[in-house]
């Protein structure tokens, strides 16, 4: 039952980082989101022709996918009672805060950029979306916090031994693939990472 769960995290974790490309591509390539942030006038041109329903589709299948992924991180909690109660808790614990916030972020991150086409790309718009963002940025500060303990806990626990797997098995977590992909230009760095870990645990255990 476990490699089934692990097997659905990875599809969820590539769906739901097409649903990231969504949010940071248009028809006419990647988008500055970092200059548009500081330029008005980029910031219309970068949202020009992304289509409305881009947002909306990332933010339906969004939700979908986080809780498809969602079944993995339980799984593993689970798994990890067999070895040590209080890391099952911490990691049961750090993992409904990350899903609950972490929704609830990705949700809010298509609704802005929705919005802002939505209201014709105005620099009222883009006030108030970005202001609506930064006053609910604590989703996103508290659900990677809760991810980055989930990890970590799992990493200790692997690299110590005290797991079924071998301890080079501890690679195969999304923070140190994460380290490797940030010296690259892949979109939905964070995604793509978790696609590796759970393919990887699926085959390993």
């Amino acid at each position: 039952m476990i490699k089934v769960l692990l097997l659905i995290a990875f599809i969820g974790h590539v769906l739901c980082g097409i649903c990231d490309c969504l949010l940071s591509y248009s028809p006419s390539g990647r988008l500055d989101l970092k200059g548009a942030l500081k330029d008005p006038e980029k910031m219309r041109t970068e949202f020009s022709d992304l289509p409305l329903r881009w947002p909306l589709i990332s933010i339906m299948l969004g939700v979908y996918a986080i809780t498809a992924f969602g079944f993995g991180y339980f799984a593993l909690c689970k798994w990890m009672e067999e070895f040590s109660g209080m890391a099952s808790i911490i990691m049961y614990l750090s993992t409904v805060i990350f899903l609950i916030s972490i929704v609830v972020h990705h949700i809010i991150c298509g609704l802005v950029e929705w919005l802002y086409i939505r209201l014709g790309r105005s620099d009222e718009a883009r006030e108030a979306v970005l202001e609506f963002q930064m006053k609910t940025i604590a989703t996103m500060i508290i659900g990677y916090l809760g991810l980055a303990v989930f990890l970590i806990m799992l990493f200790v626990m692997v690299v110590s031994g005290k797991t079924t797997l071998p301890q080079w098995a501890c690679i195969l977590n999304t923070l140190p693939v994460m380290l490797i992909l940030l010296v690259t230009k892949l979109p939905a760095k964070g995604n793509i990472a978790g696609a590796i870990m759970y393919l990887g645990l699926f085959m390993m255990l």
